[in-house]
């Protein structure tokens, strides 16, 4: 294979869920079967890389300022769902179980890896919660170390101790699992079966 393709297939190994033969085939895809295909890739690309931000309210995905979401009137304000990443809230949104808004720590505490407070989406919830329109955190973390770590954290650093009902979502999720890989009516399980979290 040529320097140029070995580069392309490098740099397509880096996605999530993919391997060395993925990565081969959609090169060799793109650069011998459908090569129209491959200019209408790097401009879709192109224009998310140009256009596609952070919600300043949530963290989530947007093109303006606030995403679809938060922009929504119909959503409920004062429940927030505090989630690790963005394919968990569309996972959660997937499931049609919650109509409140979200936010997107992206990440979890994990001293390990070098992540504290300080790398995590905080400053903007804190705001959020500060305004007096937060009544309920509904904590949909990874039932993992980090996860339980990360939302210890949360109740004991931001909202004022009862001000704001903190809940945990459990039920449902296996130990160890996300709420990326949960099915809709596990979802909906784990978000009717929440629970006080301290």
């Amino acid at each position: 294979m040529t320097p140029a393709f070995e580069r392309l297939q490098k740099q397509l190994k880096q996605l999530p869920g993919l391997g060395y033969r993925s990565a081969e085939r959609i090169a060799l895809h793109l650069l011998v079967e459908k090569p129209t295909q491959l200019s209408m890739l790097v401009t879709a690309l192109e224009e998310a890389a140009q256009s596609v931000r952070r919600c300043e309210r949530c963290g989530n995905i947007a093109e303006g300022a606030q995403c679809a979401i938060c922009a929504d009137e119909r959503r409920d304000r004062s429940v927030v769902c505090v989630v690790e990443h963005v394919p968990d809230l569309v996972a959660l949104e997937r499931s049609g179980a919650y109509r409140g808004s979200y936010h997107v720590l992206h990440g979890k505490l994990s001293p390990i890896q070098g992540v504290g407070p300080e790398q995590l989406n905080l400053e903007s919830l804190r705001a959020r919660i500060d305004t007096g329109e937060v009544a309920e955190l509904i904590l949909a973390l990874s039932n993992d170390v980090e996860g339980e770590a990360t939302c210890h954290y949360l109740t004991e650093h931001l909202p004022p101790e009862g001000a704001v009902k903190v809940t945990r979502i459990g039920f449902g999720l296996p130990s160890g699992g996300g709420v990326l890989y949960a099915d809709s009516v596990t979802l909906k399980s784990a978000l009717d079966g929440r629970r006080s979290y301290s």
